[in-house]
């Protein structure tokens, strides 16, 4: 391509709401233009890259035996309503009618559409198992679309799901599956983790996410130091504590403790350290019909983590419960706690089963109970709530302590077993002739995002530095002068070579000046650029690596060749 002929507005302007790098290089540089909040155009160059991406994604599912399908983008609102979900999306399920006045969602997942597809098509065990996958612009009305690719309204996305007889074939598609989508992300040339996850409203047993380790990234993931454990923060638990603190001496007993209403007075006040403290935190728990006042209760060491006690509680969402609601429900603020207690519904975190010597509020203004004994609950709702910190120790192995970083989200695995095919009606006749429903899995990675993602691990203040299997143009040949016929005439005999082997290249062929294209040149991010100048009447010519921004002289005779062997290696 001669960039006098293309379609590229680079612009020194940053967009008004870009805060990262992908989104302001991706704009500057002229891969993305922002349409409206949320809402983006490909341009030539952003185009080509994600057609570089989906075109490694396919090789990896073909090499796994997954068929390509596409399905409509709108859907009948009535698949989402026998599967359970529309309320669960709530507001981000943009849901439109037609002239006829039937109501129709546009898709932000295909769960539904593709059971549909299935269903009546496939009767039998011996069709078992189908993987069926699609690349598909999908639509999720964001309430506060930002961080330009990284959370839009509208993205490309790669959705498969895949169908069994039994929960043993699905554990080896989800294995096969995990293998190859660690395959595309190191074909793209990304650092990444799989780690454990939150099955969110997708639903199903359990899930993993494929993690592009960045310090933009969203999400915090916990990784140890010593195996492979990784997870979600929303999903992380950590191994027994080993360093635990000494224990205070002191029977039951009811104990005034004026105006301290804090864990870190309370600890003060007793000279405890807040392991053996009970931490009263207070929610709404909103469900499909109406909301209720939760208590959580966790030592005073931890913090709670909102997905975790969602998710004990099979709620919607959990918000803040003022002040005032809190006297209305009878509750006293700094002194609740969860002996003699049955204002509302509460769940305690697993480390305080059995917990001893603990100091807890007495549901009493002024007073807390000391030297309590958990035992004594043996009714009461225990879960996992609590947020894994910076050197708790490991679950899966006795060495290991886990460190927080950040990740970007690019893929999400799943085992949905029956979730959506019992619901829809979807099944199949096994061996006895016996109908059952489909046991499912479905996997998701986010196209449009790993071009962001990209960008995100690889950049620096310059602009973009693309990868070689993401590049849109691997070579970019740029004269220095182009009213030297000696340097148009080598530059477009070194581009038509290139080309004819087979190579990616640009041709930087305008009336600008030199510092100019040199600084397009390191804003878009070609891997190579070619300098083509006034060294040239010495036989020589210029070959800047863009990840280095090393400048290396080349032999002219030579250069074709010293080339292709860089770009091979």
């Amino acid at each position: 391509m001669r960039r006098s002929k293309a379609f590229i507005p680079t612009t020194k302007e940053v967009p008004n709401d870009a805060v990262l790098a992908s989104h302001i290089f991706l704009s500057r540089a002229g891969f993305i233009s922002q349409v409206s909040s949320g809402l983006y155009n490909f341009l030539p160059l952003g185009k080509r890259v994600l057609k570089k991406i989906e075109t490694i994604v396919n090789d990896e599912m073909e090499s796994i035996g997954a068929q390509e399908v596409e399905l409509s983008f709108v859907t009948p609102v009535e698949l989402w309503q026998e599967s359970g979900r529309i309320e669960k999306f709530g507001k981000e399920l943009l849901r439109f009618k037609d002239r006829k006045e039937n109501l129709f969602v546009l898709g932000p997942t295909h769960e539904e559409m593709m059971v549909n597809l299935v269903c009546n098509r496939v009767n039998s065990y011996k069709q078992l198992p189908m993987h069926l996958y699609q690349i598909k612009t999908k639509f999720r009305d964001e309430a506060r679309p930002r961080f330009g690719l990284m959370r839009s309204r509208e993205f490309v996305m790669k959705d498969g799901y895949s169908f069994h007889s039994s929960t043993e074939d699905l554990n080896r598609e989800f294995a096969t599956v995990e293998a190859a989508y660690q395959r595309i992300l190191t074909r793209l040339g990304l650092e990444f983790r799989i780690v454990e996850a939150d099955s969110g409203t997708i639903g199903g047993s359990g899930s993993k996410e494929l993690m592009v380790i960045a310090d933009s990234g969203e999400d915090t993931i916990a990784i140890c130091d010593h195996c492979q454990y990784a997870a979600n923060i929303e999903a992380a638990v950590r191994g027994s504590k080993k360093d635990i603190p000494e224990a205070p001496e002191a029977e039951f007993n009811r104990f005034m403790t004026p105006d301290i209403t804090t864990i870190e007075s309370l600890a003060y006040f007793f000279k405890v350290d807040p392991y053996y403290l009970v931490k009263a935190v207070a929610k709404r728990a909103v469900y499909d019909e109406g909301s209720d006042i939760v208590l959580f209760f966790l030592r005073g060491s931890d913090t709670l983590q909102d997905v975790k006690a969602v998710n004990a509680l099979h709620a919607l969402e959990l918000v803040d419960v003022s002040e005032e609601e809190l006297q209305e429900a009878g509750l006293i603020t700094g002194f609740m706690g969860p002996l003699n207690f049955n204002t509302c519904k509460m769940v305690l975190d697993v480390s305080l089963k059995n917990a001893d010597a603990m100091i807890c509020g007495a549901n009493e203004k002024d007073y807390h109970y000391v030297g309590v004994n958990f035992s004594a609950l043996i009714n009461a709702d225990f879960a996992d709530i609590t947020e894994v910190c910076e050197g708790d120790s490991c679950p899966h192995c006795d060495e290991g302590i886990l460190s927080l970083t950040k990740g970007i989200e690019v893929g999400h695995i799943f085992k949905l077993g029956t979730t959506y095919s019992a619901a829809l009606k979807a099944e199949f006749l096994n061996e006895k002739g016996q109908r059952e429903p489909f046991i499912m899995g479905t996997y998701g990675m986010g196209i449009s995002r790993l071009l962001a993602a990209v960008i995100e691990q690889h950049h620096d203040d310059r602009g973009c530095i693309w990868t070689l299997s993401t590049a849109p143009y691997i070579i970019n040949v740029m004269i220095s002068n182009i009213k030297d016929d000696q340097q148009m005439s080598f530059a477009q005999t070194l581009y038509e070579q290139l080309k004819q082997r087979g190579v990616e290249v640009m041709l930087d062929d305008r009336k600008e000046r030199f510092g100019f294209k040199m600084k397009d040149a390191e804003l878009i991010g070609f891997p190579y650029t070619v300098i083509v100048g006034k060294e040239l009447m010495n036989g020589n010519i210029q070959l800047m690596d863009r990840a280095t921004l090393e400048q290396e002289t080349l032999a002219a005779d030579t250069a074709l060749e010293t080339i292709l062997q860089r770009i091979s290696t």
